[in-house]
């Protein structure tokens, strides 16, 4: 018995051996290793990479590109627009250095153009229509790109056809308030109103004329606006400097809303409903036209009528008056009418975006999207060239690592270079409502570079508040421009800065509370984490509102290269700050996004709210009680995301619970949006960041409604400051639901 059972314990012992050799020997290692998917799901953001891809950016690349860019007039749909269509194909499909794939979307787009055969015109005429003045119809070319047959004469697209004549009056800006203190003094019906670029929107200066009887309006630039005073070509303005010359006109759409207006909420497909013409709101009801200072001055500086406030006064050696309605007694011009001979036309055209990806290696279906806009009113070299070349040049350098397999990001990287956005923000305004569900649910950020240097004094960078840390870890990695060795981030915070309670001193990151680029459709409508940045000027040196060539016909590669950046050290810098903030949003494994930041620009805006209207509030029996607890809701639950992401070694956990993670900061923006809290606004979905007509740094929505009721007094009108405070909480609370674990 006992041999037995020592040989069965042999025999045991043997076959356990056996098994024991057959497993260590009979399976490769590389079966008992992890996956080799595994490395890349786990893998991060590599700073290697990020150092290769600045040391890579040319500022000569750029400078060839906004070159090429800038040789034609490219308005949309023209032309030389279908030529810079062909140029970025041939760009993004280059074997070398191109995308993964490129392609052009087509949309059918409601535009505005004057007719090359009837030249829009502004005269003076006296009682027997005898043409006093003229007011110049093309601008004075000082160079061969002004010369250029293809440059459209100034106008203001979706002005209507028409020929209002009338007694000239002075408006200041053209806001309400302007047009209501004016009738005041004088009888504004059948008049003819000239007003100043500034203050109120392009279309507004018209829609807010029209209710007092004004039947036509020009608008023009002032030097005190835009020049610092300075008048004279023979030495003061381009092309002896960047100031605007007499004679430049700001073109522009004179449109209160983005997107097509025929097809509201729709793509502008060729087979897409359209609403009737007369149903669009938002534009012009009466004729306008544009003008240079030159002739702005000569009718300006003849007008009777009693002088107008100081608010009003600009850079003229002239006294500012309301209108006598007209001019002086004693002026050439007595007795006689202004009158806008305006023949533009509407037509439904086709324009292009050009799209380029980049697909991503482990999240496909995570698109990170970086857009500037293609098409110009004349040459565009700032406008929008200046970040079209900046684009291809982060192109160029990234899609060389993909075609030599040196890189590709985690997340799908996608290009767009909108088309006819000088219109309304159309190309990408039709995407983000052709593809509204798809990137709805997969887009983690947009980052918008329209115009990439203004000038080449400092970083310009708005965004939502929970990206204001990627941008400043980008920002310190980048050499600014100019010869010492200062990061963009040490020139930025010397510029503009605030004092945040948990950073302490910072460069100041803007909201992007405004409607006046590509990112638009992209954070209001779809609520879409977004960034926009570019160069721009010392405010400190010139009161210029924008660059002074902005929408004219000396914008132009001769302007820019000489004096707004020569060298393309801004352009380089922009490009190097923006590829640097793509890549860690495409390759970072945890998305670089910050809740409890978003927390601290929610309490700020609710101390604003809280010192502007509690008081009244009280008195018509509204608390602001549960919005208080609503944004310390949400500043708890960012708080306590942000410990499980400090405390969680994500590298090591399961991928689902880093893709979970990610989706709550990609969401974020989302559980803010409230399709019925703004119906008169089109596309304005986002109870934070939508615009408010009071200038107030508080929730648009509460603060709009708040005033209007303080206006009218209305029982009614205080019912919808509950309303809006009723969204507001629940948005607040919404997104806080969001941040925590479970239900």
């Amino acid at each position: 018995m006992i041999k037995q059972v020592l040989i069965g314990v042999f025999c045991g012992a043997a076959v356990f051996t056996v098994g024991i050799l057959i497993g260590h020997y009979g399976i490769t290692k590389s079966s008992s290793s992890a996956p080799s998917w595994l490395r890349d799901v786990v893998k991060d953001v590599d700073e290697s990479f990020i150092e290769t891809f600045l040391s890579e950016v040319d500022n000569i690349q750029i400078q060839e590109n906004l070159r090429e860019l800038t040789k034609v007039p490219h308005m949309a749909t023209t032309a030389g627009d279908e030529q810079t269509v062909q140029f970025m194909l041939k760009r993004w499909q280059d074997p070398e250095s191109g995308l993964d794939q490129a392609w052009r979307e087509e949309y059918m787009v409601f535009l505005s153009f004057p007719d090359p055969k009837n030249p829009n015109k502004v005269t003076v005429v006296n009682p027997s229509n005898k043409v006093l003045h003229t007011a110049r119809e093309k601008e004075k070319p000082y160079n061969s790109d002004q010369s250029n047959p293809e440059v459209v004469q100034p106008y203001a697209a979706y002005s209507p056809a028409g020929h209002p004549k009338g007694k000239l009056v002075y408006a200041n800006q053209g806001k309400i308030s302007d047009y209501h203190l004016l009738n005041q003094t004088v009888d504004l019906r059948g008049t003819i109103a000239i007003t100043r670029y500034g203050g109120a929107g392009r279309a507004d200066k018209a829609i807010n004329a029209a209710p007092y009887g004004v039947i036509g309006v020009l608008v023009y630039t002032d030097p005190l606006d835009i020049n610092d005073n300075l008048m004279s070509d023979t030495n003061e303005t381009y092309p002896h400097s960047w100031y605007l010359p007499p004679s430049g006109v700001e073109r522009g759409s004179f449109t209160s809303q983005f997107g097509d207006m025929l097809t509201p909420y729709l793509a502008a497909k060729e087979e897409t409903y359209r609403i009737p013409v007369k149903n669009i709101t938002g534009i012009p009801p009466i004729p306008i036209q544009p003008i240079g200072f030159e002739d702005a001055y000569i009718l300006i500086c003849e007008l009777g009528g009693e002088a107008a406030p100081d608010t009003w006064q600009g850079a003229f050696n002239c006294t500012y008056n309301f209108g006598g309605p007209g001019f002086k007694h004693t002026s050439a011009f007595n007795n006689s009418d202004v009158k806008l001979d305006i023949f533009n036309y509407e037509e439904v055209k086709s324009s292009s975006n050009v799209m380029g990806i980049i697909r991503g290696s482990v999240e496909p279906d995570r698109y990170v999207i970086y857009g500037n806009h293609r098409d110009s009113w004349v040459h565009g070299a700032i406008d929008p060239s200046s970040g079209t070349s900046v684009m291809l040049e982060m192109t160029r350098v990234l899609g060389k690592m993909v075609k030599q397999d040196k890189w590709r990001p985690r997340r799908s990287i996608i290009f767009g270079s909108w088309g006819a956005e000088e219109f309304g923000l159309l190309g990408s305004a039709e995407y983000t409502e052709q593809y509204f569900t798809k990137l709805s649910e997969r887009t983690v950020a947009y980052i918008n570079v329209d115009i990439a240097v203004f000038a080449n004094a400092t970083l310009r960078a708005l965004g939502m508040p929970s990206v204001q840390n990627v941008i400043f870890t980008a920002t310190k990695q980048v050499k600014a421009p100019g010869g010492d060795s200062m990061s963009v981030y040490d020139n930025w915070i010397r510029y503009t800065n605030r004092t945040s309670p948990t950073y302490g001193p910072i460069p100041s990151v803007g909201f992007l509370t405004a409607e006046g680029s590509d990112y638009a459709a992209f954070v209001h409508y779809l609520g879409i984490t977004s960034i926009d940045m570019s160069y721009t000027y010392d405010k400190t040196r010139t009161k210029a509102r924008i660059y002074p060539a902005y929408h004219t016909a000396y914008d132009t590669f001769d302007y820019a290269s000489k004096f707004i950046d020569p060298g393309f050290h801004g352009h380089q810098a922009v490009a190097r700050t923006a590829g640097n903030i793509l890549i860690r949003l495409a390759d970072s494994l945890l998305l670089p996004f910050n809740c409890s930041d978003y927390a601290e620009s929610l309490e700020a805006y609710l101390t604003t709210a809280v010192m502007l209207y509690e008081d009244e509030l009280k008195t018509k029996n509204i608390s602001m009680e549960p919005l208080k607890r609503a944004v310390a809701s949400f500043r708890s639950a960012a708080s306590d995301l942000d410990q499980v992401i400090r405390t969680s070694d994500l590298a090591n956990e399961t991928p689902l619970k880093v893709r979970k993670i990610n989706d709550q900061l990609m969401l974020l923006d989302r559980a803010f949006l409230n399709p019925l809290a703004f119906p008169e606004k089109y596309g304005s979905r986002h109870v934070i960041w939508s615009s408010s007509s009071t200038g107030k740094p508080t929730f648009p929505g509460l603060a709009d409604s708040y005033a209007n009721a303080v206006s009218s007094g209305q029982p009614s009108d205080w019912d919808k400051v509950l309303y809006h405070l009723s969204v507001l909480i629940q948005a607040i609370e919404g997104a806080a639901h969001t941040l925590v674990d479970v239900i």
